[in-house]
């Protein structure tokens, strides 16, 4: 059961499930869709796999420049084109993860979070539910997801094209 402290994204695609399984699990597909408007995924190391890990690198411009934010994270389940469970943490640049604090975050922001992304095959479509575990659903993390899941839906489109 999810609520406030939880993001949860349903969408069905008109895709077959191993595309969009493709969409979490392939490094070249995930970095054309992750993050917000206008974010660029430089780094998606990827190793998906029950204990892989995953280094995830992300800039935006900003009115300053570019801000450039780094996730880590474990593959905690990995259930081939039906369910795929990893950690995330924020880190620096060399994959280390850091405490909100050191991120600037507020208190009682958790350290590492989860995402649980399960498929459903619909014959020649898919229906996805994501959830990020312990990001606030009203919170810019809540606001990049939705954002990030209608990019996935425009490269699944771009893909069936």
């Amino acid at each position: 059961m999810t609520d406030t402290k939880d993001v949860r994204i349903e969408r069905t695609f008109d895709a077959p499930i191993d595309v969009i399984w493709a969409m979490w699990t392939d490094s070249e597909h995930f970095a054309q869709w992750y993050g917000p408007m206008g974010a660029t995924i430089p780094t998606a190391e990827m190793d998906v796999r029950v204990g892989g890990r995953r280094h995830i690198a992300m800039e935006m411009a900003t009115p300053d420049g570019k801000m450039q934010m780094y996730f880590v994270g474990e593959y905690l389940e990995v259930d081939p084109t039906t369910r795929l469970v990893y950690t995330e943490a924020m880190a620096d640049a060399d994959g280390n993860a850091m405490t909100p604090e050191q991120m600037g975050m507020p208190a009682g922001t958790p350290m590492e979070t989860s995402v649980v992304v399960e498929l459903v095959d619909l014959t020649g479509r898919t229906q996805m539910t994501m959830t990020h575990r312990g990001v606030p659903a009203d919170s810019p993390g809540g606001q990049g997801w939705t954002m990030a899941i209608g990019k996935m839906e425009t490269r699944v489109a771009e893909l069936a094209g």
